[in-house]
C-alpha cells in the first residue's frame, strides 16, 4: 500500500475519516450518511468543516453550507467561525482542526474531515509544515497587487511555479502573494514545499468522490442558477453592513464577488452567473487535480449508489480493502 493514508482495518472504523472531492459532488451528504452508519453500529460520528468559505458566518447559499436543522442532529465544528471581515489562514484552520479532531477522538468518537479546499485538508491530514514568512516581503506583494491586479502576479508565479500557478488560478491575489512570497523566501517553489510522499498526521481512510466531467459541469451550471435563484444576492446585500467590501477574502469567493457585481449593477445579472458558472467549472477542475494527489484515497462515483456504499462499506472497516 501506497503511503499517505492509512486503510482501515476490517474489524472497525478509521477514527479519522476525510471526505473530498470536487464542488458539486456531494460530499456533505455522505458524510452523513457516515456519521448515520456509524450510529447505528454504537459509534458517535462528528464533522469537522474542511470548506474555506464555509468558516465565514453569513455566508451559507453561496457556499452550499448546510443548515443546522439538515445536520440530522450530527455535530459539526468550524462552521461559522470568521466574519467576513478577516482573512482565513491555513496555518490557523491546521491548528484548530487538528485541536477538534483530537477532541472528538478524546470522546471516543469518528472524526469526519469534509470539505473541498484542498490545501486545507492536506494542511491536516498530513504532516505539513508551512513555510517561512516576511511581513515586508508580502507587504510589497500585497502592493503590487493593488497596483497592477491579480493576473500580473499570476502570470509571474506561472513562470516561476506552474503547478502553483494552475492550483491557485488567476483571481486569487491573497494566494498568489503567498506563493510568490515562499518563492522570494526560500527560493524554491511553493508546489516545491509539499511533501512528494505524503506522511499522515494521524492513521485515516480517506473516500475521494468524484463525477465524469461530462456529468459534473451541467450539475455545476445548474448549482449556480440555483443560488441566485434562492437569494444569494440577498444574502450579499444583508452581509454588507457586516463589512463584506472589507474582507479580501470573503468578497472575492466565487458567487460572492459576482452577486455582488449584480448587486451594485456592474454586471448584468447574466453576465454575473455566466462568471461564477466558468470560474466554479475552473475550480472544480483543480480539486480534481488536488486531490489525485491521495494515493490511498477510495473512490466512489457520487452519481452510482452503488460504488458509494461500496466505498462507504471501505471507510468504515466493513470490508477489507482490496
Amino acid at each position: 500500500m501506497a503511503p499517505g493514508a492509512s486503510a482501515p482495518a476490517a474489524d472497525g472504523p478509521a477514527r479519522l475519516i476525510a471526505v473530498v472531492g470536487a464542488t458539486g459532488t456531494g460530499k456533505s451528504e455522505l458524510s452523513l450518511r457516515l456519521a448515520e452508519r456509524l450510529t447505528d453500529r454504537g459509534v458517535a460520528a462528528e464533522v469537522v468543516n474542511a470548506d474555506a468559505m464555509q468558516l465565514y458566518r453569513g455566508m451559507d447559499i453561496g457556499t452550499a453550507k448546510l443548515a443546522p436543522a439538515e445536520r440530522r442532529g450530527i455535530p459539526h465544528h468550524l462552521l461559522d467561525v470568521l466574519d467576513v471581515t478577516a482573512d482565513a489562514s491555513v496555518a490557523a484552520y491546521q491548528r484548530e482542526a487538528r485541536e477538534a479532531i483530537e477532541a472528538i477522538q478524546a470522546r471516543g468518537a469518528v472524526a469526519l474531515l469534509v470539505g473541498g479546499s484542498g490545501l486545507y485538508v492536506s494542511s491536516v491530514i498530513h504532516d505539513f509544515q508551512f513555510p517561512a514568512r516576511d511581513a515586508e516581503v508580502r507587504r510589497r506583494l500585497e502592493a503590487e497587487l493593488d497596483a497592477t491586479g491579480a493576473r500580473a502576479l499570476y502570470d509571474r508565479l506561472k513562470a516561476l511555479d506552474p503547478e502553483a500557478a494552475v492550483s491557485i488560478g488567476q483571481f486569487n491575489g491573497r494566494r498568489l502573494v503567498r506563493a510568490l512570497e515562499v518563492v522570494e523566501l526560500t527560493g524554491e517553489p511553493l508546489s516545491g514545499t509539499l511533501p512528494d510522499v505524503p506522511v499522515p498526521w494521524r492513521p485515516l481512510a480517506i473516500v475521494r468522490l468524484g463525477v465524469e466531467r461530462q456529468a459534473l459541469v451541467p450539475r455545476l451550471d445548474e448549482r449556480v442558477v440555483q443560488m441566485w435563484e434562492r437569494g444569494l444576492v440577498d444574502e450579499v446585500a444583508a452581509l454588507l453592513p457586516r463589512g463584506l467590501r472589507d474582507g479580501t477574502t470573503a468578497s472575492r469567493a466565487i458567487g460572492y464577488a459576482q452577486a455582488l457585481a449584480d448587486l451594485d449593477g456592474t454586471m448584468t445579472r447574466a453576465d454575473a452567473i455566466a462568471e461564477a458558472q466558468a470560474l466554479t467549472r475552473r475550480y472544480a477542475r483543480r480539486q480534481v487535480s488536488w486531490f489525485k494527489r491521495y494515493p490511498d484515497a477510495i473512490d466512489a462515483d457520487a452519481l452510482d449508489a452503488a460504488s458509494v456504499t461500496a466505498a462507504v462499506d471501505r471507510a468504515l472497516g466493513l470490508v477489507a480493502s482490496p
